[in-house]
This record gives structure tokens, C-alpha cells and sequence, in this order.
């Protein structure tokens, strides 16, 4: 019989060998992963993390598993929420851009609080990782681009399958049990754009990390499922999308890599806006133009550019990350954009000082998000003009090692983690020599 959808990536996960995974795919998942501690780390003492700490710990067990850049220990599953929700918590973290999932916020936490319980080699936590990573993004691929556009935050909904596709591969399930742990994974997702933004936002990607060891532990235990939970007649892809592209799910599987198009941020903001935000520091830098000379800015891009950053009238850190017209402001007010440039005092700053320009957005369903055309009209009278054809941490132009090395430095300065962050750097880059996965997570978190 023709195996249905679920089957073919249950099979795919189930069969596929580190030996099968091409070096320049381990590679990434590497640079996956040190950006995953970067990102972690800043995130860490964050407000949203503080309080969901306090809240949720008196129902959580003292455990083995670590906090990143914190000093508490945790249970498994609990770990794995926090580090979710830290990871993702300042939209810092890796971006798979044809679907907007970030990739390694909802599976890394998972997979390394696993193999602090249950001790393995760095070779079968990359490997899980990446089968995780790619089922996570061929789900997307599969519902884009009505699933977003429904108002479905695709990190958390597609991040619980890749989740327990990874932990279900450390726990070396069968087929079967593959495609329970789809299924349970299935009744777990959810996840909405409306809370982009807010503090709710991070619940539902901690809890896609942590359900997703759920999931795979269920499914371990004989916790049985549908026989297609994802293409199902009324599985994830049918009642989650206005029409799903199956094909995306198999074509060139295990063949062509969509973790390896994994992308990181420079700048702590939506995606979308990394385009404009470059133009901003190349006018600062390079024309002299500065916040107060502006009166309007026409932004042609990506519609999603104005979708989702169309915010004039933010009022809160949180919400400055995916507004337009703060983020134009502040990067020409002090000719940066990093963490401090989207905190409420920064926020408060902008709308004090009126210095928000209006922006005008013309949707073209050509371009892709890497890239905008921007035209300022200053107070002066001239217009500038400046196209960013492939902005910086795009697949066109993508972060080095090095600066990924660079941006783990400078967010643990940020955090004023003390540590050795090199230390961090070079456990990732030989994970997969690595007796002791969970090893470089001793390096993470802080004394007791």
C-alpha cells in the first residue's frame, strides 16, 4: 500500500542516518544552535521569563535540567518551556523566511533538556535536531502562505511537530510510534499572530518545545494516534490551511535541505523589517540624515512589510520590534538597532520626542522580504533614495561564523552573563564529536 503523508515523514525520520546528512547541513544546524544560546541567554532575565518563572514553578519539579543563563534546575519539560520562551522571547532568533518559522526556538530547548535526562552523544542530538528542524519546516512549506495569513503563529504551530519529530528520534521510535507522536504533537498545536507583541506570545512557543516531548514520550508509552494527522481529511494540513501543498511535505525529502536555508538576525525585530532597518543606518552613516529631518518615508516591499509592521502608535518595547515607524525613528536617531533600541524607554523616546514619521507602504508581490526600496522626504526638501537588495543575515547575504560568534558575545554582554561565551562557541562547533551532548549546557547557565 501507498504510505499517506504522515507515514512518508514518519519514515523519513525514522530511517535517516547521520551518515545520510550532508556535511554543509550539519554545519548549519551548528550555527543554529550558537545563535539558539545567543538569543537564550539575552532573553533570559527578560520580565516575560521572570514571570512566567514565578508563576509556573511552585507547579514544576526541582530537576536536572538547566535554566540558560539563569541558575535555576528544573524538570524536563518545564526546562523545556523556559528555554522556548527565552530563546524566542526578543524575536532575535533564526528565521526560516519563505515560511517565517523560527526553526530552533520550539526544538533545541527540547532535545537538550532530553538529553540532560537521558545522556547521549552530540551526533544523535544534531541529528534529531535537524530531522525535527526539516519536518518542522516542510509542515510549513506545506500550509504557507494562508496559514499565517489565517493569523496562525507558524513558529509555535509547526514548532511542536518538529519537536516531537526530534525527541521521538532520540527515543529511536518505530514508524508507528513516529506517526503517534504526530498525532499527539497535532493535538497540541496552536499559536496566534494577534499576540505578537505581547508577553502571550511566548507561551505558545515554550509550550510547542515542551509538548513536543510530551508528544514523542506519549507516543513512546503506546499513546496511539490517527492514521494521517497530518494529511488527514481533517488533519493539521486540511483544517489548518485554505489549501495545503502536500507535494511540499515530500519532494526532494532527504534530499534537499530546508534547515540548511535557515537564516539570524543582525537587528532584534521582525524579519521583514531587517531590509529597512539597513537603510536606515546606511542613510544615518552615509547621507548624514537624522530623525528630525523627516517628515514622510515610502517603504516598496514585501507585503508583509506592511501586514505586520504597519504600527504608528506603540506604546511598548514588545510591540516596537514589528513597528515600522518607531523602528525608522530610533535607527535615525542613534544610528543603531540593537536590544535597546526596542526597550519601552526607547519606545517612550520616539513618541515624546514626535519624531515617528508617517510611512507610506506600496505592496509589490515581487520582491521577497530580504529586500525594500525606500524614498525619505526631508524637512529640507530632498528626497533620498536607497535600495537594500539583500539585507544583511539573508540567504543572499548571510552572518558569518564569526559574527554569529560576535552577536553571542554581545548578547551575553547584554545580560552581563560572566561566563566564557568562547567556551560556549566551541562546544557548538564540536557537538558533534561530543560524548556528552548536554555538556555544553554546564556552560550556560549561572551558579547557584
Amino acid at each position: 500500500m501507498t504510505k499517506n503523508i504522515s507515514e512518508q515523514i514518519a519514515a523519513f525520520a525514522a530511517q535517516t542516518a547521520w551518515a545520510d546528512i550532508p556535511a554543509d547541513v550539519r554545519h548549519e544546524a551548528k550555527r543554529s544552535l550558537l545563535n539558539y544560546f545567543a538569543t537564550a541567554i539575552a532573553g533570559s532575565n527578560e520580565i516575560g521569563m521572570k514571570k512566567s518563572l514565578s508563576v509556573l514553578a511552585p507547579f514544576a519539579a526541582t530537576g536536572a535540567c538547566k535554566i540558560i543563563g539563569r541558575a535555576e534546575q528544573v524538570d524536563m519539560a518545564f526546562a523545556a518551556y523556559l528555554n522556548g520562551v527565552s530563546a524566542n522571547i526578543y524575536d532575535f532568533d533564526d528565521t526560516h523566511q519563505e515560511t517565517v518559522i523560527h526553526p530552533t526556538a520550539p526544538i533545541a530547548p527540547a532535545v537538550f533538556a532530553h538529553a540532560e535526562v537521558r545522556p547521549c552523544d552530540g551526533k544523535a542530538l544534531l541529528k534529531a535536531f535537524i530531522i525535527g528542524g526539516e519536518i518542522e519546516c516542510r509542515i510549513g512549506n506545506a500550509v504557507s502562505p494562508s496559514h499565517y495569513a489565517r493569523g496562525w503563529h507558524i513558529t509555535a504551530t509547526c514548532g511542536v511537530f518538529g519537536a516531537s519529530a526530534a525527541i521521538a528520534g532520540m527515543l529511536d521510535l518505530s514508524e508507528e510510534q513516529h506517526v503517534w507522536a504526530l498525532g499527539n504533537a497535532a493535538a497540541y498545536t496552536s499559536g496566534l499572530v494577534e499576540n505578537l507583541g505581547t508577553m502571550s506570545k511566548s507561551i505558545s512557543v515554550g509550550n510547542a518545545a515542551r509538548n513536543g516531548i510530551l508528544s514523542a514520550l506519549l507516543a513512546q508509552a503506546g499513546f496511539s494516534g490517527p492514521t494521517d494527522p497530518l494529511g488527514g481529511v481533517r488533519g493539521f494540513l486540511n483544517v489548518y490551511s485554505d489549501l495545503p501543498s502536500l507535494n511540499r511535505m515530500t519532494d526532494g525529502l532527504g534530499e534537499v535541505w530546508e534547515i540548511a536555508k535557515n537564516t539570524y538576525k543582525p537587528y532584534p525585530g521582525g524579519i521583514v523589517m531587517h531590509p529597512m532597518i539597513e537603510g536606515c543606518l546606511r542613510l544615518y552613516n552615509e547621507a548624514g540624515l537624522r530623525a528630525e529631518d523627516v517628515v514622510e518615508v515610502e517603504l516598496t516591499g514585501h507585503p508583509l512589510l506592511r501586514e505586520r509592521t504597519d504600527r504608528p502608535d506603540v506604546t511598548t518595547g514588545r510591540l516596537s520590534q514589528i513597528s515600522a515607524q518607531h523602528t525608522i525613528a530610533i535607527a535615525l536617531r542613534r544610528g543603531k538597532a540593537g536590544l535597546t533600541e526596542f526597550n519601552d524607554d526607547a519606545v517612550g523616546e520616539t513618541l515624546r520626542d514626535g519624531i515617528r514619521p508617517k510611512v507610506r507602504f506600496i505592496d509589490d508581490d515581487s520582491r521577497d522580504i530580504a529586500n525594500v526600496h525606500m524614498r525619505v522626504l526631508t524637512r529640507q526638501g530632498p528626497a533620498h533614495e536607497i535600495e537594500i537588495t539583500a539585507a544583511k543575515g539573508g540567504p543572499d547575504n548571510p552572518m558569518t561564523d564569526r559574527e554569529l560568534e560576535d552577536k553571542l558575545a554581545e548578547l551575553a554582554e547584554f545580560r552581563g552573563f560572566k561566563r566564557d561565551v568562547q567556551a560556549i562557541a566551541d562546544a557548538v562547533w564540536a557537538l558533534d564529536t561530543a560524548e556528552d551532548a548536554s555538556a555544553v549546557m554546564r556552560l550556560t547557565n549561572l551558579p547557584s
